[in-house]
């Protein structure tokens, strides 16, 4: 009997001991089971995953693992989900031969907004002005080809009435456009309008950048200005800078000059002198500094292609002059960044290179010695961190103004795996920084009236981020700043006022209904509207890196560095991530797809 009593209690222990550390595990993460493979998945400002099936599309509590809502479509793909900026509402689209329409749906809990059979095909990207109850919705029919064609399609824009999906008129592009695979795994891909810049709504006019520069009368789509010109150098994306403003002009890049747009009338005050592929501008006091060459995506297979010439100009503003421009970059030029308003900094293949920004002269010249060094951005420290796929290294100017080392880390990547899969997690796991921080703690106020930060704009490029290079994504994190105000069409709107920091914009007629349940239930609304004001302010402060985790992992996973610090701060055992994850650093959680399953990971912090 004691011999049966002992085996009894040992057996019990060791119970005990295994629940407990399931227990633990189950405290790290949480696990949700869809309806069928999952096909894709988003993170969103409110806190709330998107994922879809074949036959479901899901909200999901990015926090708790809790099914929100679930709502049943024919199909639904990546490309079927558009999130409208600056508010609580997507746009589903179902291409279903003439019965085809899209459905705003509330975020926060599944409701029909409002329908529309005006839009055929998939809503690829959107801008929006909520004070003129305005949306721009840019659909394109049959998104599906094989990688490494050309797929070339007529895009359609269509404005709308934001509040209830009223079409006010449509405009289909004069001739067909080449388009961006959604992802280079596959061979069948969808295909996206992720290489154009988002249209944007401006002084009453919308503005589109497909094949040149088009303006249209918001009221009734009279074409106002029409300036045809190829967009992008061929075969690559986003080759040309996205515009800016100040109060009189709009200026824009193409065809290797800058044009002077009046805004009152529309006029071409001046064209710049050719300069060759401008790539990044930024307007500070009356200078337009253009980044001229650099990295690009090329559309066929997702490889990153060199364009020169390689160099920084600066033109004047008032009569478009340049004023000075520096030929002493080599190949493998970086995005630029101001740590004040006299020096200007870049990198090239091989040095950290700061210029006197009034004169073009070189300041101080550093060789950075990061293995392709593909950004540049400045911590809060104002050192200038240099960046690429595997290293960071920081860089500080000394009392006798030259440049010096100030902490330098590097991760290389797994030694054991398939070397693609390797390198395409690793690319995914440093882009994710530059999804909603900008590449400087300073560069919005040395930037000048960067348009996207005052137009809400949207493309599919804001979760597909890893299927371009570091360069590109460096050079336009500036406009992935979240607006602090926010329109609220569903039940969100009802708990507005309960909520500080988010400035809502006041909308007549809400058409979500409050969904049953108990006070929890009603406290996640809370939840997800702080979520969103906080994200208003939110700017990552850890780059990821792919590598061998150290003792005590002993495995594959991501080491979070702090940019600020160069200290290993974040720690993610992941041995074969799925190539799609997202992290959420302001929740400590990692995201991923295991065929039906969606799994967030905690994020240990050190």
């Amino acid at each position: 009997m004691n011999f049966l009593f002992k085996r009894a209690s040992i057996a019990i222990v060791k119970t005990v001991i295994l629940v407990f550390c399931l227990f633990i595990q189950v405290q790290g993460f949480w696990q949700v089971e869809l309806d069928g493979e999952i096909k894709f998945y988003q993170t969103t400002d409110f806190g709330i995953v998107l994922a879809g099936t074949e036959r479901l599309l899901y909200g999901i509590d990015g926090k708790t693992g809790e099914i929100l809502w679930r709502k049943s479509y024919s199909s639904v793909d990546e490309t079927s989900v558009a999130i409208v900026p600056g508010t609580d509402l997507i746009l589903v689209s179902l291409d279903i031969g003439e019965r085809a329409r899209i459905e705003a749906v509330d975020l926060l809990s599944g409701n029909s907004i409002w329908l529309s059979d005006r839009i055929k095909g998939d809503v690829l990207q959107l801008a929006v002005e909520p004070q003129e109850d305005l949306l721009v919705a840019v659909s394109v029919r049959k998104t599906k080809g094989k990688l490494g064609e050309r797929v070339m399609r007529s895009p359609v824009l269509h404005v709308l009435r934001l509040s209830d999906g009223k079409e006010l008129w449509q405009e289909k592009l004069e001739s067909n456009i080449e388009m961006m695979p959604s992802s280079f795994d596959k061979t069948e891909v969808l295909f996206t309008l992720d290489n154009y810049r988002p249209p944007i709504v401006l002084d009453g006019k919308v503005f589109a950048f497909y094949e040149g520069v088009t303006v249209y009368d918001t009221k009734e789509g009279k074409k106002l200005l029409r300036e045809k010109f190829k967009v992008n150098e061929e075969g690559l994306a986003l080759t040309d800078a996205d515009l800016i403003y100040d109060e009189n002009f709009i200026y824009v890049s193409g065809r290797g000059k800058i044009r002077a747009i009046r805004r009152a009338d529309l006029k071409v005050e001046w064209d710049s002198k050719d300069l060759g592929v401008c790539a990044e501008m930024a307007l500070l006091k009356g200078v337009l500094y253009v980044r001229t060459g650099g990295r690009f995506t090329r559309l066929e297979d997702g490889q990153v292609e060199e364009r020169g010439p390689f160099g920084i100009s600066a033109v004047d503003t008032k009569d478009g002059k340049t004023l000075w421009r520096f030929k002493g970059a080599d190949k493998g030029i970086t995005n630029f960044v101001f740590a004040d308003e006299d020096t200007l900094s870049f990198a090239d293949k091989d040095d950290l290179i700061v210029i006197d920004a009034k004169t073009g002269k070189k300041k101080a010249e550093i060789n950075h010695k990061v293995k392709q060094a593909q950004f540049v951005l400045v911590n809060e420290s104002r050192e200038l961190v240099v960046g690429g796929s595997e290293e960071l290294a920081a860089f500080k100017v000394g009392s006798d103004g030259q440049l010096a080392v100030a902490w330098r880390v590097k991760h290389s990547p797994p030694s054991r795996g398939i070397l693609g899969k390797i390198a395409k997690v690793a690319l995914r796991a440093t882009a994710i920084y530059f999804r909603y921080a900008p590449t400087s703690s300073f560069l919005g106020f040395f930037r000048g009236a960067s348009l996207s930060q005052k137009a809400l704009r949207w493309s599919g490029l804001k979760f597909r981020f890893s299927s371009f290079d570091l360069t590109t994504l460096a050079t336009n994190s500036i406009n992935n700043q979240i607006s602090k105000s926010v329109s609220l069409f569903g039940v969100g709107a009802r708990f507005k006022d309960k909520i500080s920091g988010l400035q809502v914009i006041e909308r007549s007629g809400v058409r979500g209904r409050v969904v049953e349940g108990g006070s929890v239930f009603r406290d996640n609304f809370f939840r997800y509207l702080s979520r969103r004001a906080d994200f208003a302010k939110l700017r990552n402060n850890h780059i990821y890196f792919y590598t061998d985790l150290p003792k005590p992992y002993d495995e594959k996973g991501l080491i979070g560095i702090n940019v600020h610090t160069g200290k290993n701060e974040r720690f993610i055992t992941v041995s074969d991530p799925d190539l799609n994850f997202v992290i959420d650093d302001e929740e400590g959680l990692f995201y991923q797809a295991r065929g039906n399953k969606l799994q967030a990971l905690r994020i240990e912090k050190r």
